[in-house]
């Protein structure tokens, strides 16, 4: 009798559990219904996303935030070039007047569905602001993908315009790129010495080329602190 009881305690968890698969993966299914040449990771962590932000703020994981509104830069902002991710060069003196956001990307991170509101935000703001991704491999080799690759994909599944640069190395190393090595040095920025400590970690720039914010990955693009740093004077 009490083999019965048992059996039929486990049979409901089994069906349980079985139904509660199901549902997700109808979720996933739904969620993902406009996504193209995506990978069931890629599509696992777009589903999770609103989950993944939440636990991330609860923890306070890669929360933090800096600014300094103060510092004239040591190195001129505006005498940086990069390569993006067509091999054009990308002058910095051509952003003067406008204040500039940027951002560490990869394809296959818990935050990846940043790109979202990244694209949101470079759309209500593109009179004042310039957003710019730099898709770089350096956490957990989280953007494995070449160039094309990693345009295509952003331009399939999030209709990203903002300009993409050239995959690259974004953490303090001889390889870093030299927009992040202004961007991470004091010396050069007037201030910070912060790296990124996760993807889709975000720094932004004045009009007059002044580094004055540092937010960190788990604080969304279309936050009232990134909102209310763009918009202040």
């Amino acid at each position: 009798m009490e083999t019965k009881k048992r059996y039929s305690k486990l049979k409901k968890i089994v069906i349980v559990l079985l139904l509660l698969v199901i549902s997700f993966w109808g979720y996933v299914q739904i969620v993902n219904l406009n996504s193209k040449h995506m990978t069931g990771r890629q599509k696992l962590l777009k589903a999770i996303y609103p989950a993944w932000m939440w636990w991330a703020k609860l923890k306070g994981k890669n929360a933090a935030e800096l600014y300094n509104r103060q510092k004239q830069p040591p190195v001129s902002f505006y005498t940086l070039k990069g390569t993006l991710n067509d091999n054009t060069e990308l002058d910095f003196s051509s952003l003067k007047d406008k204040k500039v956001l940027l951002v560490n990307t990869a394809s296959d991170c818990g935050y990846t569905n940043q790109y979202d509101d990244l694209q949101k935000l470079y759309e209500e703001n593109k009179d004042k602001l310039v957003i710019i991704g730099f898709p770089a491999n350096d956490f957990k080799e989280q953007e494995k993908g070449s160039d094309e690759e990693i345009a295509q994909f952003c331009k399939l599944n999030f209709g990203v315009s903002f300009p993409l640069m050239k995959k690259s190395t974004v953490i303090k190393s001889p390889q870093q790129n030299t927009i992040f090595q202004w961007l991470t040095d004091s010396t050069k920025n007037g201030w910070n010495n912060k790296p990124p400590r996760w993807n889709f970690t975000k720094y932004l720039v004045n009009e007059e080329g002044m580094l004055t914010d540092y937010f960190g990955s788990s604080i969304p693009p279309m936050s009232k602190d990134v909102i209310d740093a763009i918009n202040k004077n």
